[in-house]
């Protein structure tokens, strides 16, 4: 009987038991692979915060901003409790360096492009300190959401004082204003990216002890730029379509200048003109 070859000229039997032995193969190593993927894919557990809160900032990946509050939410309260447990094992006071440190270790292994930044301060207030703790939660070059916690330090012992989140896509920083009575005032602000100049947004908040209130905000100040003083705020900034008008011409327009009387009630806008690029 003449045996059958394939075009290559191997016995057709040969080929069948080749094709076998890789159906049995893939059968063999399909069930280890599966098992693989679903190990890698199972989150860490919280007690290894480190690598917990990095595999949530991961899953922000893809999402758009409004939709993340289930994944910044959780993120945020381990984050804070993380930080009570912190101040609970130490009577010692804290300083900045060290808060900023503490959220250093538990946000190390974020990967790229998640990421978050801390941005911490410590303040005397009515014989104690206030430690302003916060941090920036990033997903994308444009997707960020900004969280400001805090925590009233006194006599051995350090508890959370007030919890706000900042305005999105907003990174953190701090200006201090003289103190107004006994209540201790500051503002945060920051800038948006996402054009071709950075956007500032600043709000001024008063903390009398029991809560935190804001008293004066603006948003979106397309190239702005703030200093306080001791009795003002000053802020620079452009008009987005006059920059835009005059830079088609290759003119360059004119910048503003905002000043702001600070008052009992929060800031009262003195005077705004126009001044040299």
């Amino acid at each position: 009987m003449q045996t059958r070859t394939s075009e290559k000229g191997i016995p057709l039997r040969q080929w069948l038991r080749i094709l076998a032995a890789f159906v049995v193969l893939v059968a063999a190593f399909a069930p280890a692979a599966a098992l693989a993927k679903k190990a890698k894919d199972k989150p860490p557990p919280v007690s290894d915060l480190p690598n917990y809160l990095s595999y949530l900032a991961w899953k922000l990946r893809g999402v758009h901003i409004d939709d993340s509050e289930p994944i910044t939410s959780e993120f945020q309260k381990l984050a804070l409790d993380d930080l009570e447990q912190w101040f609970a094992k130490s009577p010692q006071p804290k300083t900045d360096v060290e808060v900023r440190r503490e959220l250093e270790r538990i946000f190390y292994n974020l990967r790229y492009p998640t990421s978050a930044v801390p941005a911490c301060f410590d303040q005397p207030w009515k014989g104690g300190v206030l430690l302003g703790t916060g941090y920036t939660l990033g997903w994308t070059n444009y997707n960020r959401m900004s969280v400001f916690a805090l925590f009233a330090q006194r006599e051995g012992k350090t508890g959370l004082a007030a919890v706000t989140n900042f305005l999105p896509f907003v990174d953190l920083h701090y200006e201090f204003l003289p103190p107004q009575g006994d209540d201790f005032r500051f503002i945060i602000y920051g800038t948006r990216p996402g054009k071709s100049q950075p956007r500032l947004s600043a709000i001024l908040y008063s903390f009398d002890g029991q809560s935190l209130k804001s008293q004066w905000e603006t948003h979106d100040l397309f190239d702005g730029k703030m200093q306080v003083d001791n009795n003002k705020v000053t802020i620079r900034y452009l008009n987005e379509n006059e920059y835009v008008r005059e830079q088609a011409h290759r003119r360059n327009p004119p910048r503003h200048e905002a000043i702001y009387k600070i008052t009992p009630q929060g800031l009262e806008l003195e005077s705004d003109r126009e001044i040299p690029f």
